[in-house]
């Protein structure tokens, strides 16, 4: 039988499930800047001596420094240099938004000396010849904070050194509210979380229309707004996914309702989930002569308590957002680590359509979206085939509690009573396992019952899930939860209780 997912077993208590995007980190490479012989050729071409990089890379400094001045002035802000590398630039910027408000335009500017690729000239005495290696050099970064109309909060991150390598950051759950809104859908975000969509089966679809060809017009506007060397060196930037996270949320409606599942979820995840299952939950096998690294870590954080497992360049992560939200998360680092059917140009020209590692344009979101999707879909099914006393108590009450069908009124079973545990043991006898129960074989083992008795017994056994019936055929089968209930209760009953009792009375 196949296992019901965690928001059916507790559809009750759950409010609905979103799958979306949430941070978005992207890389803007400038062609051929982005690579040491690309540079090298640059300069050649441009009549330039390579041991002069540093000559040609101080003017394009001195232009990004001052258009930053400049944009900062015409907005009415003061660039904040940031010292500390504990200060939480987030949150200097949302005490801003208290007191501007949430209009789409800039929000803040900040400026921090921090590690950036760079070129060391370089002469090779063994050919003869000068190159550009590459090396990790430090300059000032500007970090441009705005409200964006389409994708929310966003910040483009500048560097002042060449190769001016740009990075990029939106969040999937901002983009989705602006899109729950033009479609008049109401909801509750805190954070990058919703607490509640009206409407969660548009709300996924919407999130699976991630726009990027809409979003890499608007990096490109950005580039040239806040990075102007590009317009003089007449050159362009490619994007790329440098990070990506995929949500899979289960929205509880109540935190106690999560809370009374999650401890135990945490536990029995932590004992059972092994490398190879981590290397399954991914979409990849592990093999014996895997090279890199796979492990889990546990540990408490503000937003919840979370269970990290990692594989290379790539985490699946679970935890209990706000005590509320049950989240999955796949994030990688490195799209390639995933493989999907596509065009595969070689080398003499010829395409063919093939499994091969995706690329890492930001026009590969759209399929690795279905990637981390199935990553989180197959954690959920392990995490959902994890039986949780909640669900046991549930079950319980199933069978004790009076049960009301077409006004007729059937009352539970008192599990420890004689009465009940000799129809347990008939139940379980072995022939009725193999070709099924009757109404005459019960009323031949029931023999004080008369037959009015014995068909309430049997429709009582179906109202509280112990029995089926099998087709149009008079004949009653135990279910799994009435086999369960039977053999647990008798041994509870026979191998516990009866001699414990029997010791006190002794004693």
């Amino acid at each position: 039988m196949e296992t019901k997912l965690l928001p059916e077993k507790y559809a009750d208590t759950v409010d609905g499930v979103l799958n979306c995007y949430d941070r978005i980190l992207i890389s803007g490479n400038l062609h051929p800047f982005c690579y040491a012989a690309g540079m090298a050729g640059y300069l050649r071409a441009h009549g330039i001596r390579l041991f002069d990089y540093a000559k040609f890379a101080l003017p394009l400094r001195e232009e990004i420094r001052l258009q930053a001045e400049a944009v900062a002035q015409a907005h009415q802000l003061k660039i904040e240099f940031v010292r500390k590398k504990t200060f939480r630039k987030e949150d200097r910027v949302q005490a801003i938004l208290q007191e501007r408000g949430h209009a789409p335009g800039l929000v803040h500017i900040f400026s921090a000396m921090e590690p950036c690729g760079s070129y060391l000239p370089w002469h090779d005495k063994a050919t003869g010849k000068n190159m550009l290696k590459f090396t990790d050099s430090k300059c000032l970064h500007y970090y441009f904070y705005f409200l964006d109309k389409d994708f929310g909060l966003c910040y483009l991150r500048v560097p002042t050194w060449a190769p001016f390598r740009l990075q990029f950051y939106c969040n999937g759950h901002a983009w989705l509210a602006r899109q729950l809104t033009r479609h008049g859908i109401g909801y509750t975000l805190h954070d990058n979380a919703f607490r509640h969509i009206a409407d969660y089966a548009k709300a996924n679809r919407l999130a699976d229309q991630f726009d990027a060809p809409k979003l890499h017009q608007k990096l490109d506007h950005w580039a040239t707004e806040y990075c102007p060397i590009i317009k003089r060196l007449q050159l362009t930037y490619r994007w790329n996914v440098w990070q990506a996270e995929y949500a899979t949320d289960v929205v509880f409606k109540r935190r106690a309702d999560l809370q009374a599942i999650y401890p135990h979820l945490l536990e029995t995840l932590i004992q059972t989930v092994k490398p190879d299952n981590i290397a399954t939950f991914l979409g990849r096998k592990l093999h014996g002569n895997f090279q890199g690294e796979t492990g889990s870590r546990f540990n408490v954080r503000v937003l919840g308590t979370r269970l990290k497992h990692q594989m290379d360049s790539t985490s699946l992560k679970v935890y209990d957002k706000f005590g509320q939200i049950l989240r999955i998360e796949t994030t990688t680092t490195d799209v390639t680590f995933f493989r999907h059917y596509r065009e595969v140009a070689h080398r003499n020209g010829q395409p063919e359509k093939k499994w091969a590692p995706m690329k890492k344009t930001i026009y590969s979101l759209a399929p690795l979206r279905e990637c981390l999707s199935a990553a989180n879909r197959r954690y959920l099914e392990f995490l959902s085939a994890i039986e949780t006393p909640e669900v046991g108590v549930q079950c319980l009450a199933q069978i004790i509690e009076t049960k009301t069908e077409n006004d007729h009124r059937y009352k539970g079973f008192n599990l420890l009573a004689e009465e009940e545990a000799t129809l347990l043991r008939i139940l379980l006898r072995g022939e009725f396992a193999i070709s099924g129960m009757t109404s005459r074989a019960l009323h031949t083992l029931l023999p004080e019952k008369t037959t009015g008795q014995i068909s309430r017994l049997l429709k009582r056994l179906r109202v509280h899930g112990l029995l089926k019936k099998i087709g149009h055929h008079y004949k009653y089968y135990l279910t799994n939860l009435g086999r369960k209930i039977a053999t647990m209760t008798l041994k509870l009953r026979e191998m516990h209780i009866i001699p414990a009792l029997v010791h006190s009375t002794a004693t």
